[in-house]
């Protein structure tokens, strides 16, 4: 399970430190695609199979749109042996990442944040409204 919140920067090249409690987690082989929300998805490679077989068994006319916009800016990438990931231009580009970023553990994947966005993000939590959301399941 891949848990707390990492500060890091991402250097001229595009390479991130990836923390190693979620290297171990995780391994070196890791899967990185966009999110639904402004940041990057970071898998492990079982994880990401199983994510994989959750979307290719959904229903073509529903999940078309969700499968492109997925499958076509993931990339299998390898942490090398300082624990660095080069994270691609254009994931970098459609998160607003340019240097301080916020790595985030969310149980069966990471997050990749530019530091900017995870504030907005943050500013806009409500916690009565994810009460409630979560009272239907005896929270």
């Amino acid at each position: 399970m891949l848990l707390g919140e990492y500060k890091y920067n991402v250097d001229a090249k595009g390479r991130l430190f990836i923390p190693a409690r979620l290297r171990d987690e995780t391994g070196d082989s890791l899967v990185v695609t966009r999110s639904l929300d402004k940041c990057i998805n970071v898998y492990s490679a079982k994880e990401w199979q199983v994510f994989v077989d959750k979307l290719v068994n959904l229903p073509e006319i529903t999940a078309a749109k969700v499968k492109r916009f997925i499958f076509s800016s993931a990339m299998e990438i390898n942490a090398d042996s300082m624990g660095r990931i080069v994270l691609p231009q254009k994931l970098r580009e459609n998160a607003n990442i340019t240097k301080s970023v916020i790595i985030l553990g969310v149980d069966n994947h990471a997050e990749i944040w530019a530091e900017e966005e995870y504030n907005k993000y943050e500013e806009t939590c409500d916690t009565e409204e994810m009460l409630k959301l979560l009272s239907g399941y005896s929270f």
